[in-house]
């Protein structure tokens, strides 16, 4: 039985420190919310499961091979020979500008079916279920499952990311689906612009946790991060590091918050972990390739240019 089971696309991404129009040197790598997440967990010492379709091509070959060295269990992964591996494309326009190019419709990962999640969590229940908004965003199918999956995931918790890409949908659109997805999820993380979509309350937290809700996580960069449940609230500061690339900070925050919940660490703790994962993504380049392991949760608390000999 795995602790987390998640879903969504995974796709290569490219990475120049230029205009990609000029061409040039690209850094080859992989990509993906969910995927992110489940490394980050996997870093963390947590057993995951990741499902999904990639094509039949090398791209998704490499999804493959990066997702299995990383310690995610890559069993309920199908290739697709009708469609290809979507990719993401990252370059610097500007100084500490970064421009991001998705090339996705119709990719594998939007083929994405409500019986291969349900068959998924049918053979590996887990303790934790984790969603984003960007699967439903894909296609009427990938929607289907998400829905599917949250209503199937009995005994586990769920917890879901709102995500919104608003190149994806629209923000009615979004609404629309999260909110069916509501009753089931126990832990909500969002930006505050992004809680209307879940409700149209004036007291967005307080409706959310009149529901199956049990705590709503509001991210806000540099300013931090609030936990709030119906025990009240709790705010930890971002930590203070150089950032070096943004991209995957917050799925880094959600890796460290639901492994200190996975290890039933109080409010506090949760915070603490996600607020370091977050610190440790930003500080180097690439969605998921500075993620900390358990024994890296403590480096940050070295004073800046320490040298460990």
């Amino acid at each position: 039985m795995p602790d987390v089971l998640t879903f969504g696309e995974a796709m290569v991404s490219l990475r120049s420190k230029s205009a990609l129009r000029m061409g040039g040197d690209v850094h080859l790598s992989v990509a993906g919310s969910e995927s992110n997440v489940a490394i980050g967990l996997a870093r963390l010492g947590h057993d995951v499961a990741w499902v999904g379709a990639v094509g039949n091509d090398e791209p998704g070959q490499l999804i493959r091979r990066t997702l299995r060295a990383e310690a995610v269990d890559t069993t309920y992964l199908r290739f697709s020979d009708d469609s290809f591996t979507g990719f993401i494309a990252f370059d610097q326009p500007a100084h500490d500008i970064t421009r991001v190019s998705y090339h996705r419709r119709g990719s594998a990962g939007s083929t994405l079916t409500a019986d291969e999640c349900t068959a998924a969590l049918a053979a590996a229940t887990p303790r934790l279920l984790h969603v984003t908004g960007i699967t439903p965003a894909l296609s009427d199918s990938a929607r289907a499952a998400t829905l599917a999956a949250v209503r199937g995931a009995a005994g586990a918790k769920v917890s879901l990311d709102v995500n919104y890409r608003g190149r994806l949908w629209s923000r009615a659109e979004a609404s629309a689906v999260l909110r069916e997805l509501l009753p089931h999820v126990t832990t909500i993380f969002a930006s505050e612009d992004e809680l209307d979509i879940l409700t149209d309350a004036t007291d967005s937290v307080a409706d959310l946790l009149t529901t199956n809700v049990e705590e709503v996580v509001i991210t806000a960069g540099a300013k931090g991060a609030w936990s709030h449940t119906t025990a009240g609230t709790i705010h930890r500061p971002a930590l203070p590091v150089t950032v070096v690339d943004s991209i995957g900070a917050g799925d880094a925050f959600v890796s460290g918050y639901l492994s200190a919940a996975l290890d039933n660490l109080p409010s506090e703790d949760r915070l603490a972990r996600a607020t370091t994962s977050g610190a440790f993504c930003v500080g180097a380049h690439g969605d998921w390739e500075s993620l900390p392991t358990r024994d890296d949760l403590t480096l940050l608390n070295h004073a800046h240019g320490t040298a460990l000999r």
